[in-house]
């Protein structure tokens, strides 16, 4: 019997897979890298050494404000170490300068104060300047151009007026932009309601190319590339993190630049080759990620890349924050069928995008093909059930299920983490 590790919420489940039905376990060699230095150091070391920009301390230097941007609850940026460091560097060269921390929700809720302090640590989220960019507020947001793809770009103000602007984030496999960071802090980040929905419509979710790992004549990532230069950004610092949410590499410098390099860097790393099986198993990497179904979608396509048609996915995600998204809830709970929500997903034209179309039109693609199985005892079953899934409240369930499904001999792939993989 294989025992394997699968992150839950802020734990581990280890779960039990019989040797005769396991097919491969695909891992991120992240999980084993040997990074050099502490966090700190290696943070340090990298805004020593900016790709293709000046250094932080010469663009802060004579400047009265500046913007940072950072990410929201949803994503493991390691805030409690890379937000001092850059304002500490920053007011050694320049102690007056005006700072506001800016927090790119995208789409998202705002963050709470209680997460603001998980996130910074206590002394930041007293003494900082810290807003919550909010998409749907009109009186917040400028037009500063025209996407490549034709929509409205509307980003926020403030970002706009300060006299710099610079982001943190980190860099990891993304579902359909391709990779997270970089230019992502500013779409969808701090980018208008309307602009994200531009971006985000049917026909670029169904690209080829708007995929993991993929970048390249990726639309969704041009559109995005441009959002970051009309927005101005200046430096990012992003991060390469490893499954204890520990910094094992760090990138500094011009945003497309710097984002680049980093991408090497976890492709590297997170590439995997599929084993294609009857049942796939997956998580989306556990908390913060897995706190509700909306951010769930992403683990669940590094299970697609491998599960046979017909097959069972079974996703743990604890969920506890329940759907994410009420237009993501209502168009799947309201369908009669997955094949229903795409065909009228597909008919939507660009301009024409709702909220959270991008996320449903996903998941129905996967559930057109797959039963999905998602295992959680953090969140109202039925749901889950209304989305078109099954629920199990244990692994142990959720395994039987499948088998049940599949029968008791079908092979199994095992991939930890979601989202941490890029599968070929």
């Amino acid at each position: 019997m294989a025992k394997i590790k699968i992150p839950y919420s802020t734990k581990l489940l280890e779960v039990d897979i019989p040797d005769h039905n396991l097919a491969a376990i695909l891992e991120s060699k992240a999980h084993a890298y040997r990074a050099e230095g502490s966090q700190e150091e290696i943070v340090n070391r990298a805004l020593d050494h900016p790709i293709g920009s000046a250094s932080l301390e010469e663009l802060v230097r004579g400047r009265k404000n500046m913007v940072i941007i950072t990410s929201d609850h949803t994503r493991p940026v390691p805030s409690k170490v890379t937000m001092p460091i850059l304002l500490k560097r920053i007011r050694k060269v320049n102690p007056d300068i005006d700072i506001k921390i800016l927090i790119a929700t995208g789409f998202h809720r705002p963050d709470t104060r209680e997460e603001m302090i998980h996130k910074f640590g206590q002394e930041i989220a007293d003494h900082e300047v810290i807003i919550n960019h909010m998409s749907e507020d009109e009186d917040s947001v400028v037009r500063v151009g025209t996407l490549p793809s034709g929509g409205e770009l509307w980003l926020n103000k403030l970002a706009m007026e300060m006299e710099l602007l610079i982001s943190e984030g980190f860099i990891e496999p993304h579902f359909f932009a391709g990779f997270s960071g970089g230019r992502k802090s500013v779409l969808p980040g701090v980018a208008s309601a309307k602009t994200v929905m531009a971006n985000h419509c049917s026909e670029f979710i169904a690209s080829e190319y708007a995929r993991t790992g993929v970048i390249h004549n990726n639309p969704i990532h041009k559109d995005m590339l441009y959002a970051a230069r009309q927005a101005k950004l200046a430096f990012i610092l992003n991060v390469v993190i490893d499954s204890e949410k520990n910094i094992i590499r760090a990138f500094a410098g011009d945003s497309e630049l710097a984002h680049t390099e980093g991408c090497k860097f976890v492709m590297e790393l997170a590439s995997v080759k599929a084993v294609k099986a009857d049942i796939a198993i997956t998580s989306n990497g556990g908390y913060p990620l897995d706190q509700n179904v909306y951010q769930s979608v992403k683990g669940m396509t590094a299970a697609e890349a491998v599960c046979k048609e017909g097959g069972v996915i079974i996703m743990v995600s604890a969920c506890n924050d329940g759907h994410g998204g009420q237009s993501f809830y209502d168009n799947m709970a309201n369908a009669k069928s997955p094949g229903e929500v795409l065909n009228r997903v597909m008919k939507t034209g660009r301009t024409e995008t709702i909220p959270d179309q991008w996320e449903f039109q996903i998941l129905a693609r996967i559930l057109k093909k797959h039963t999905v199985i998602l295992v959680s005892d953090m969140c109202d079953p039925e749901m889950i059930k209304k989305m078109h899934m099954q629920h199990a409240f244990t692994f142990d369930d959720a395994l039987k299920k499948a088998f049940e499904i599949k029968g008791a001999d079908a092979n199994i792939t095992v991939i930890p983490d979601g989202v941490g993989v890029v599968v070929k």
